[in-house]
């Protein structure tokens, strides 16, 4: 950019240069090196202005030391123009005098370094700003995520304690499975994206604790059909609505209902969790409570902030979560995923 800059200005003087003299001026004949080398004086005053007086005069010690420098620059510049053609050059002619032709390219040239050093600025703050707040929602999010492991745990010891105060033989093939959601909660899920099918794969080991756990007390439904398993997904992204299910759909209500239904269409994915409420009955909660909906919504705010809409839906035998998601890449890169959400 710098060199077609400098290679526009420097033939400047010969795309404006009139046919003819003027009248009443000598015929002399300038070298075309001459008039390169009087241009080339402006190089200088352009990085010096750019790099050196706007950063280091302008920005600490104020405008008037700033224009005192500028004077003394372009002083300097037309006194060694002046001094090139009256005494170097062109001795024989009269002495050379400062005309808007010698002034022009010393103002244009300081215009357009402060402009270049103002976009740079510009840019470069710019930049900085959203590298800081990517990292602000960087780290917002691995928050968000590192919550939903405690929260999650309390459930799954709370499924293991159930089952060991009934001497269960199923406790040693629980704590293997547990310890398969572990190693996907502390080493897949590090990453911005997983596939959906490790997904899948999580929600199904997580399901057959609980089935494990509540037995035949719990009807418990999983079904998915195509399943898109090479598409990309933010992990743990659905877990939160499963395990709201499990915590508020077993308990004081006749026959309890959890069914959760997963379906791939083409670069879509529609997701469905219900559960049987039970409305005569205020259940009491503690100081986990509500921890994995409010993180869910806060994620797909970060996520997806202009493409998602989230909604409650429940009456007085279900409550019902739809989530609706359209991918706009092919699978295996990572997604901007327009959402859909409806609970």
């Amino acid at each position: 950019m710098h060199l077609a800059f400098w290679a526009f200005f420097l033939s400047l003087p010969f795309l404006l240069r009139p046919p003819q003299n003027p009248p009443g001026t000598p015929r002399v004949k300038v070298p075309d090196e001459v008039i390169i080398l009087l241009q080339m004086l402006a190089v200088p005053l352009f990085y010096l202005n750019a790099n050196i007086l706007i950063p280091k005069v302008l920005k600490t010690k104020g405008v008037w030391f700033y224009l005192a420098y500028i004077a003394l620059s372009v002083t300097a510049v037309l006194s060694i123009n002046l001094t090139l053609r009256n005494y170097v050059f062109f001795p024989e002619l009269p002495s050379a005098r400062i005309t808007t032709y010698t002034l022009f390219p010393i103002f244009f040239i300081l215009a357009i370094s402060t402009t270049y050093r103002t976009l740079s600025d510009y840019l470069a703050d710019e930049q900085q700003r959203k590298e800081l707040e990517n990292e602000r929602l960087r780290s917002e999010l691995s928050f968000l995520r590192s919550q939903i492991s405690p929260h999650f745990m309390f459930n799954v010891l709370n499924s293991i304690v159930s089952l060991s105060r009934k001497k269960s033989d199923l406790v040693e093939p629980v704590v293997i499975q547990l310890s398969d959601l572990m190693r996907y909660m502390l080493y897949e899920s590090n990453g911005s994206r997983v596939s959906l099918d490790k997904e899948i794969k999580y929600l199904n080991n997580y399901i057959d604790l609980q089935r494990i756990r509540f037995g035949n007390d719990v009807r418990i439904l999983f079904e998915v059909r195509n399943s898109l398993p090479n598409q990309l997904i933010e992990p743990m992204l659905l877990i939160p609505f499963v395990e709201n299910a499990f915590k508020h759909g077993v308990g004081l209500i006749a026959d309890p209902v959890i069914d959760v239904q997963l379906q791939g269409g083409e670069n879509t994915l529609f997701f469905r969790v219900r559960n049987k409420v039970n409305r005569r009955f205020k259940e009491a909660k503690d100081a986990s409570s509500g921890i994995g909906l409010p993180n869910v919504r806060r994620r797909l705010s970060l996520l997806y902030p202009d493409s998602h809409e989230l909604l409650i839906e429940e009456n007085d035998e279900w409550y019902e979560v739809k989530l609706t998601l359209h991918f706009t890449e092919q699978p295996l890169k990572q997604p901007a995923a327009k959402v859909a959400l409806n609970i």
